[in-house]
């Protein structure tokens, strides 16, 4: 058996193809994901909230989502949020200093990939992360942070599964200005 590919336009499933021109339509993961068109459909409420409308921001968003494509092992997802992060204005160094230990990153954002590394080692937040997380970002920022890492778990074990190259065109970036 093969690893399951991105869906060309012609592949497109009929019953979703009003998301073809939008977010589902952008990127591989996505177009991986329409062989079930009920998920992706499904999927997309919670995107728009997760990706959107974060109570953790932009920036502390990306900090979680590339924490966690890291704990992955999920190229993907840490090159397509590298790009993402980039372009939001994070610079190279605190990109490059969330692969390495908690002590070696901003106090806030230790706070957040603390909380990453929590959640995928022991399922659970600890008392005194809650506590530092609700001072940081408050408590729909720590439900919102759960949230995340779990969204983009998922993602992760798609692009895994599917063994899913970067897109062309975050590939063409990262070639140009390699990631940190």
């Amino acid at each position: 058996m093969t690893a399951p590919t991105p869906l060309s336009d012609a592949e497109w499933p009929g019953g979703i193809a009003d998301m073809l021109p939008g977010f589902a339509g952008r990127l591989d993961i996505y177009r991986v994901m329409a062989h079930h068109p009920a998920l992706l459909r499904a999927w997309s409420d919670l995107r728009q909230h997760v990706v959107v409308d974060t109570a953790l921001g932009a920036e502390f968003s990306e900090v979680v989502i590339l924490r966690t494509g890291l704990r992955h092992g999920s190229d993907y997802e840490w090159g397509h949020h590298v790009s993402r992060a980039r372009k939001l204005g994070m610079e190279e160094a605190r990109i490059a200093s969330i692969k390495g230990p908690l002590d070696a990153m901003s106090e806030a954002d230790a706070v957040l990939a603390g909380a990453v590394d929590e959640l995928l080692e022991a399922s659970r937040l600890s008392r005194a992360r809650q506590a530092d997380l609700e001072a940081l970002v408050g408590r729909a920022g720590m439900f919102d942070l759960m949230a995340t890492v779990g969204f983009y778990t998922v993602l992760a074990f798609i692009a895994n599964t599917a063994e899913l190259p970067l897109d062309a065109n975050i590939l063409a970036e990262l070639e140009k200005t390699p990631a940190p």
